[in-house]
């Protein structure tokens, strides 16, 4: 073997960089998760053969192309581009690839074999060394689309890149980043390949269909956890689920109108209700109350022929809610576990311009369905930098003490890394004493907080890491606090939360390395127990663990959904083994679920945005044979 090969080698068998663990496993990356084959993702490259490739416009793979470490390498000159034996129309591909100092690469798709080399057919993201490259960037889409910001890791690390190609839309992610957004065949597609050096090649970027590429462009690269999953146009994704249950979502209160709401504004305008969080006060009434997020709490009776609301509080002149900011307005409420003695209950409400709320108010002494809106006593007051990414939950754990769910302050991928800052509050899980008052504040930190004492850091945080906690619950059974993670670009997560857990965020997104410093499986860094990606669905509602009597298939499942795509889920988690078990769909109508919540008997409901005033549901069994 030539002194070069030998080099080639060292670099391509070097140990992974500290940012992954666990490089000796050489496959562990070249394998798919229960629920990426449930979701219809499949390997493109097993990591012990060269199987499934061969060189463009031949029938077998050169030599040049090794497995090595588990990467498919280009170890030697005159390699040559490798395609895909399947061709593939409409896809999702996510690999990782490293590239050598000041190396160039590519990957391609739609390559068809009418013209002499694969570029003349096939659009390109670039693969090289930002820093010691070309131009045209890592993860661009060759002279044609660019990203405004570099979110790659120095030649010798490992990168993700993700691209999803439709005919409706196209996508890249660089390391959970997104890259850009562009329509194959539009105007704007047209107008760019015209001003490239592409607009002289008759077939550049006009097939629907193709193979995938990776070009060898005279240098060492890698290629590991290469997997792709085929989509069918204008239908989602599989769904990660092992089958259906037989129920159906049911109006739980059909007679039921809102006191004081109107499916339009002053103007005629729309004006839909946004119940946000549904609860009970834990005090025998057998009353529901709902959060309607322009700023109103409504009580009812917990019957079917409930017709009216009444309004526990209103807030509306304290709080704002606009559809452009569809995050602010009120969000949480949680009564205080002895409610039926001492009347206190908590809300988390935005106060413009951006500032997150969390207040103590009492009932009236004289109408137990109507809040003293004069008691109100402020318990904290935080800044948010952007609008979006405010969490919202409030509950108490059986501990007593008040659990809170903030994000990460907003806009996009954590851009003042509050998620890994123990000096701010937001990005957390806070845990507070509101039946102690201690150092100028309306409520105290608990001693056994996990960062109490630490220099620098915020007694009050619970645990961190956490891009936005769209709803969070105590399991009533075991104790244990479920909370939904909503996810950046890629994934959405569910994490089981420990004292001082740091859930990654934004060095991770779920299980995935995130941005240009981020990191691979870490002891320091917790996973979440399931996770899925968004061509399954795009903003995750948490819900809770089902302990109720009515429907004994849901005993002990956590349920979800998600807000975009509509769909929701029970999801069965074995925590003795730590391991999921099973995740069953729920059919249903593509509701846009923005909570979960429970009666007084541990009967689970959801809520829903309607213009209807139909904005509470329950599961019911569907009749058999229907």
């Amino acid at each position: 073997m030539s002194i070069l090969r030998n080099a080639i080698l060292a670099f391509l068998v070097i140990p992974a960089v500290a940012n992954y663990s666990f490089a000796d496993d050489a496959d562990r990356f070249n394998r798919l998760s229960a629920a990426e084959k449930k979701a219809g993702w499949r390997l493109l490259f097993d990591g012990q053969t060269t199987d499934g490739w061969r060189n463009f416009r031949e029938t077998g793979i050169s030599d040049g192309w090794q497995v090595v470490d588990g990467a498919i390498s280009r170890v030697a000159k005159s390699a040559g581009d490798i395609v895909t034996l399947d061709q593939f129309a409409s896809f999702e591909l996510s690999l990782e690839y490293r590239i050598s100092k000041s190396g160039n690469s590519g990957v391609m798709f739609h390559v068809t074999e009418q013209e002499k080399q694969s570029w003349q057919t096939g659009p390109e993201i670039q693969i090289q060394d930002n820093v010691d490259g070309h131009p045209q960037k890592s993860g661009w889409l060759y002279q044609l689309y660019p990203a405004a910001s570099d979110a790659t890791r120095p030649a010798g690390e490992w990168n993700h890149l993700h691209l999803r190609i439709t005919p409706e839309e196209c996508e890249t992610n660089m390391n959970g980043i997104r890259y850009a957004r562009f329509v194959k065949g539009s105007p704007d597609w047209d107008q760019r390949v015209a001003n490239s050096k592409f607009a002289k090649y008759k077939h550049f970027g006009k097939a629907t269909s193709g193979h995938i590429c990776l070009q060898d462009h005279g240098n060492p690269v890698s290629y590991r956890a290469i997997k792709i999953r085929r989509l069918k146009q204008g239908e989602p994704a599989p769904q990660p689920i092992d089958g259906q249950l037989a129920l159906k979502p049911q109006l739980a209160f059909p007679h039921l109108e809102w006191n004081g709401w109107s499916p339009v504004d002053d103007n005629g305008r729309p004006r839909p209700l946004r119940p946000i969080f549904l609860t009970h006060a834990g005090d025998g009434t057998n009353r529901i109350f709902v959060i309607a997020q322009r700023g109103v709490i409504h009580v009812f009776e917990s019957r079917p022929d409930v017709t009216e609301t009444k309004v526990f509080l209103d807030i509306r002149q304290q709080t704002t809610y606009a559809d452009a900011k569809f995050e602010e307005g009120l969000l949480g409420l949680a009564f205080h576990p002895r409610f039926k003695e001492n009347g206190e209950f908590f809300i988390y409400y935005t106060d413009p311009p951006q500032q997150s709320v969390i207040s103590r108010f009492r009932v009236s002494a004289d109408d137990p369905n109507r809040a003293d809106p004069d008691s109100e006593e402020e318990l904290l007051r935080i800044q948010q930098p952007f609008w979006n990414h405010n969490g919202g939950t409030l509950c108490f754990g059986p501990d007593g003490f008040l659990y809170v769910g903030l994000g990460d302050g907003g806009s996009a991928n954590d851009p003042h890394g509050n998620g890994q800052n123990l000096g701010t509050l937001l990005g957390s899980i806070l845990r507070i004493d509101v039946d102690r008052k201690e150092n100028g504040k309306n409520y105290a930190i608990p001693q056994d907080n996990p960062f109490v004492g630490q220099e620098g850091a915020r007694g009050e945080i619970w645990a961190h890491g956490i891009r936005n906690s769209w709803r969070m619950a105590f399991d009533r059974n075991t104790g244990h606090l479920w909370v939904a993670d909503v996810g950046q670009n890629l994934w959405e997560e569910i994490n089981i939360i420990v004292r001082g857990g740091n859930y990654g965020w934004n060095l991770r997104e779920a299980t995935h390395s995130f941005g240009s410093q981020g990191a691979g499986p870490r002891e320091d860094l917790i996973d979440p127990i399931w996770e899925y990606d968004h061509g399954v669905g795009k903003s995750i509602t948490g819900g809770t663990v089902y302990r109720g009597k009515r429907l004994s298939e849901l005993q002990g499942a956590y349920l979800y959904a998600d807000f975009v795509s509509g769909k929701l889920w029970a999801l069965k988690y074995d925590e003795g083994k730590k391991k999921v078990i099973s995740n069953h769909a729920i059919p249903s109508p593509a509701f846009q679920v923005t909570a979960f919540g429970e009666d007084e008997a541990g009967e689970v409901y959801f809520t829903v945005v309607t213009s209807s005033g139909e904005g509470v549901y329950r599961f019911e069994r569907v009749a058999p044979g229907r």
